[in-house]
């Protein structure tokens, strides 16, 4: 098992404002009168009350659970995870930096795959890391993080942690679960593996017996932006061992995830049917796009994720594509990446299939 640093071990640091309803779940009973604390203030809130109605105003008011129980327990019971093997937190990104800010201190060595999720490393090297990035696996047809390679760099460099997306992104690409465990067995035995399941939803197999494992020497992320569609409200989880979920509590803040969010949150994993229902119109729309482009004659590459990757001759050739489409008023992504240049990447939703939208790509590709 990784060791944490130094600083969070032993007394280490103690959030000193837990919040009410963690006080009340610690006293077994309600606190109706909170004079300490801002959510006291009277403020009337007229204007938010006729904008949005007094339902909302009673989640402005108040800080939300620090805990997330709620939304914990609504995970636990429909994906079979341990209750105390879940964190909640203000979604994937905000997880990302606290799993950073809680095993890797400045000066120790990560390592990513060069282009994969930006945000990686972006956080990895606000945090004072040392980002070390491994090329990409390219063949005809595929795409992939190279899982030797990153073990391999592990080793070399003595890394502290190794951050895997899976699936990718921006690629799409989904390593099985048997590759994801030879990964985690090859890594020093002081190396975290921080596993980004952001995409897991649509994973074909997502609710199999690997995915509810909580992985010795692992912390698994995923997010309730894609599938659950709630993106803008900000929220996602951790799977990990109890142990490594105190210590990312330590240096957490606290109220991160609105009292707002969290019940939002719980209204949609109420309605599991219509989040089942999104995925499959997803993945639908997702092959129908997919067959699109390759009866045009552009590299579809295999994708596991809400999005399709189309791998292009030239990083000259993407680049302009995604500046005429953007200048037409359609956002479509193009990795920053100088590894991934040459891959445009589509979202698989209804707009991308109305005819005529990508008529600029479509055009491209037919131009050979």
């Amino acid at each position: 098992m990784p060791r944490f640093p130094d600083h969070l071990t032993g007394d280490g640091p103690t959030n000193p404002f837990p919040g009410i309803r963690v006080l009340e779940r610690r006293l077994g009973r309600e606190i109706p009168h909170r004079l300490g604390s801002n959510e006291g203030l009277d403020m009337p809130h007229r204007a938010l009350r006729e904008h949005f109605g007094d339902a909302m105003v009673e989640h402005a008011y108040c800080y939300g659970d620090s805990e997330a129980l709620g939304v914990r327990q609504r995970i636990a019971d429909q994906q079979g995870i341990p209750l105390e093997a879940l964190l909640v937190d203000a979604g994937a990104d905000s997880l990302i930096a606290l799993a950073l800010r809680t095993v890797a201190e400045p000066g120790t060595v990560v390592v990513a795959t060069g282009g994969t999720y930006p945000t990686f490393g972006y956080f990895a090297r606000g945090q004072g890391c040392r980002l070390v990035e491994v090329p990409y696996e390219e063949a005809p047809g595929r795409l992939a993080p190279d899982l030797e390679a990153l073990s391999a760099a592990a080793r070399r460099e003595q890394a502290r942690l190794v951050y895997l997306a899976n699936p990718d992104n921006p690629g799409g690409h989904l390593h099985d679960d048997a590759a994801v465990r030879r990964l985690r067995e090859t890594l020093p035995d002081d190396c975290w593996l921080l596993l980004d399941e952001a995409y897991h939803d649509f994973r074909d197999d997502a609710e199999s017996p690997f995915a509810r494992e909580v992985l010795p020497g692992v912390i698994r992320l995923r997010t309730l932006s894609k599938a659950h569609g709630m993106a803008g409200l900000r929220i996602g989880y951790a799977i990990a061992e109890p142990e490594t979920l105190a210590m990312m509590m330590k240096v957490r803040i606290h109220y991160a995830v609105s009292t707002l969010t969290q019940a939002a949150a719980e209204v949609v994993l109420d309605h599991p049917d219509e989040t089942r229902a999104h995925i499959a119109a997803v993945l639908e729309r997702r092959e129908r796009l997919a067959e699109h482009f390759r009866e045009l004659g552009a590299e579809v590459l295999p994708s596991a994720t809400n999005f399709i990757g189309i791998r292009l001759p030239s990083a000259e050739l993407a680049e302009r594509i995604n500046r005429e489409l953007l200048e037409a008023g359609r956002l479509i992504a193009r990795p920053a990446h100088p590894n991934l240049g040459h891959v445009l990447r589509i979202t698989a939703v209804e707009d991308a299939l109305v005819p005529g939208r990508l008529e600029i790509l479509e055009r491209a590709l037919k131009q050979g």
